[in-house]
């Protein structure tokens, strides 16, 4: 299985006139191929692993993959035209092979003749990324291609990778593809939006478990401690197994920004907490308020509500993000609050580096909403001397509008 929608990545590929992409980040990689990259990819170099994926439907895909993960790969991904890229890991496989007839020296030299290893071969100190561009070029040159117009994410390559893939690709016209390779990404497969409800729902459990928490005197690392055990005692429960990470923005008090503290009367709670399946990351903001809210904490989270269901509002296929951030942007003007200024409220979500992935609802997007994206869509606001205040919620756009994808309420909550 992979998260690629070849038919959409094909009419993409044929509008930007590009012959195939070549996917070199550990990210792009697993999306298309539904294989771990390995860690051979940790040092965010290019050349350890590739993804090949050719316009034309009729071309099959392929892969670059490094040795330590072929069998993984294997039995994860259903492309099978691999070309295997030795790492720094020594290796062997004996299975099948007559145990109780020869050495363990014996044993080990046939089990490396089988592999096809070279007389005189030595590992690489992590990765070679010239070879591995080099059996991508097998590849490209197997679906003759490897003069054509191949599609790479400049922004994920390095100067020094370019160069090196240049040299391997002499004929080829090497064309920035970051763009189409995002707007890929944007759609979301079932698995995908899966995946991120489930991580939405870990990060609820533990939601609730931080509220029952809160008390005066009650540190912020508790808080955060009870966050992430709610979401592991949740994950321990359901039996989920694919939980690969969790983060956190707590804060408590008038700094937003601290990560220390405890809990005194009146403090606000900022919680903006995420979990990642599979590597897919959710992205949830509450406000909590250890007793009644001062007039200027209820004055400005009725105004972040203010906007936030302004914007909502019109969150539906065909809309331009762009006019989500300026109706958004001028519900804060018009209760008198022409100054506060945001760069985005949201983003898409997905497997990125970070918590947030492109598209964002900005004043620049060029971007229409379409059926199957997820998004954070959030009003936050940061005030020293008052503390962190935030609304963010999870959706769904679907054809008819949204789905948000969370279940807690998101007005103030008053402890």
């Amino acid at each position: 299985m992979t998260y690629l929608d070849r038919a959409r990545a094909s009419s993409l590929m044929v509008k930007t006139g590009l012959d195939a992409l070549l996917l070199l980040s550990a990210e792009s990689f697993t999306y298309a191929t539904g294989a771990p990259a390995g860690v051979a990819t940790m040092w965010r170099r290019a050349g350890a692993v590739a993804a090949v994926v050719p316009a034309d439907p009729a071309l099959s895909p392929a892969a670059v993959v490094t040795d330590l993960f072929e069998a993984a790969f294997r039995a994860t991904s259903p492309i099978t035209d691999i070309r295997i890229n030795p790492t720094w890991v020594e290796t062997g496989d004996i299975r099948g092979l007559e145990r109780d007839a020869l050495s363990p020296e014996a044993l080990l030299r046939e089990a490396w003749a089988r592999q096809g290893r070279p007389a005189g071969f030595q590992r690489p100190e992590t990765f070679d990324a010239s070879e591995g561009f080099r059996l991508a070029e097998e590849l490209l040159a197997a679906r003759r291609l490897e003069k054509g117009r191949i599609g790479v994410e400049l922004d994920s390559l390095s100067v020094i990778d370019f160069q090196h893939l240049s040299k391997v690709l002499p004929d080829a016209e090497l064309v920035d593809a970051s763009d189409l390779v995002r707007r890929l990404k944007m759609i979301k497969s079932v698995v995908e939006i899966g995946h991120l409800r489930t991580a939405v729902e870990l990060s609820e459990a533990g939601i609730v478990a931080l509220r029952e928490t809160v008390s005066i005197g009650v540190s912020r690392d508790a808080l955060a401690a009870a966050w992430e055990s709610g979401v592991r005692a949740e994950a321990a429960r359901r039996d989920i197994r694919n939980l690969t990470g969790l983060w956190e923005y707590i804060s408590v008090g008038q700094n937003p920004w601290t990560k220390g503290g405890v809990v005194a009367a009146g403090d606000l709670i900022k919680v903006d907490v995420g979990c990642l399946i599979a590597g897919y990351t959710s992205d949830t903001g509450r406000t909590f308020v250890c007793g009644t809210p001062t007039p200027i904490q209820a004055r400005l989270f009725d105004t972040l509500q203010g906007a936030y269901h302004a914007g909502l509002a019109l969150l539906k296929p065909g809309v331009a993000m762009s006019e989500v951030h300026r109706v958004t942007t001028e519900a804060m003007a018009k209760v008198g609050f022409p100054g506060y200024t945001r760069g985005h409220f949201g983003h898409g979500l997905g497997a990125s580096l970070g918590s947030e992935e492109w598209p964002f609802l900005s004043r620049q997007s060029d971007v229409l909403l379409e059926p199957g994206m997820v998004l954070a869509f959030e009003t936050p606001w940061y005030v020293d001397g008052v503390g962190g205040l935030i609304i963010e919620n999870q959706l769904l756009i679907t054809p008819e509008g949204h789905e948000i994808m969370n279940r807690l309420p998101y007005g103030l909550d008053v402890i």
